[in-house]
């Protein structure tokens, strides 16, 4: 077509390790009524894109094979243009957006994304857009989880993997709450839990995990968020009654001693989104790879020990 624009995203052609990702030269696409185009200025690297990528997503039976599956879900940037009855957005502002389709061809991993108006919101002021990237996936996952425990302030909550992405927005997020929050990490994570707000911390190599909590906590938590799919190393932390939310896919325990267990999928959200990002979280920035290199940022993500996440940007992008 005369005058189409192109752009470059990465894709994972077929499924396997880092080597099946790809940058191509792609149509920007075109915002439909109720949508807003963004020019990404950074996506972070999560774990899904790792699952999407090696086909494991398909295996789960969450997606479709297909032979050129976009990746990345969330992302900061620029509105560029918006769709027909788009209101809340225009263009030149900066904003934050959550891609929760995994069934697609084009992701967060590429120069313009669109997105529904109700998957954004405006960008946490004055923050980096490498910083910003690291808000949508993993605080809305954090803040829904939260929400499905459903806990009144001055309760007892365990947050498992609190080190990691989700769980360090879920041990700040509790606190904000009034929770006493024990999480469960490494020990050199110990420091930056409890300048977040976590009153005790119990080591991640606790060979009873529910031993440990209870001693810390007479009869057990009010609640567990399992942000690492411990399931019923986590459970017996809780007390009978209490309430079990994980976010890993196929973790989620019995519900035993009449303990409500719930699994949280994850659901863009744009007017929770704009709550946290009002909320000046910790964002963690592990490192900023061109775009090009997102091979190389999947490997050091499999790698492990990494604290935050790694972020993506365009050539040129701020």
């Amino acid at each position: 077509m005369v005058g189409e624009e192109f752009m470059r995203a990465v894709v994972a052609r077929g499924y396997g390790g880092s080597e099946v990702l790809e940058v191509v030269r792609v149509p920007v696409p075109e915002p439909g009524p109720g949508q807003v185009r963004v020019r990404v200025e950074a996506a972070a690297v999560n774990p899904v894109d790792l699952a999407t990528r090696s086909g494991a997503l398909v295996g789960a039976g969450l997606m479709a094979a297909r032979e050129r599956t976009g990746i990345g879900w969330d992302v900061a940037g620029v509105v560029d243009r918006v769709g027909e009855g788009v209101t809340a957005f225009s263009p030149g502002r900066r904003v934050i957006g959550l891609r929760d389709l995994l069934d697609v061809s084009l992701g967060g991993y590429a120069e313009y994304l669109v997105l529904e108006a109700s998957a954004l919101a405006e960008a946490p002021p004055g923050t980096p857009a490498t910083a910003a990237a690291t808000l949508p996936l993993n605080g809305l996952t954090a803040f829904q989880a939260l929400g499905l425990l459903g806990l009144p302030a001055g309760r007892t909550v365990l947050v498992t993997g609190a080190g990691g992405a989700v769980g360090g927005f879920a041990v700040e997020l509790a606190a904000r709450r009034g929770l006493r929050v024990v999480a469960q990490a490494g020990a050199s994570d110990a420091g930056f839990l409890r300048r977040l707000g976590a009153d005790a911390v119990v080591g991640r190599d606790a060979g009873d995990l529910g031993h440990e909590v209870r001693r810390l906590v007479p009869g057990g938590v009010d609640g567990a968020l399992d942000t690492v799919g411990l399931g019923v190393r986590a459970l017996a932390a809780v007390r009978t009654g209490g309430a079990f939310v994980t976010v890993v896919g196929g973790s989620a325990p019995l519900p035993l001693r009449g303990i409500r267990v719930h699994q949280q999928w994850i659901s863009a959200d744009g007017a929770a989104l704009a709550a946290l990002a009002a909320m000046d979280l910790t964002l963690r920035v592990a490192g900023v790879l061109p775009l090009e290199r997102a091979a190389e940022a999947h490997d050091r993500l499999a790698a492990g020990g990494i604290r935050g996440r790694l972020v993506l940007v365009p050539s040129g992008a701020a």
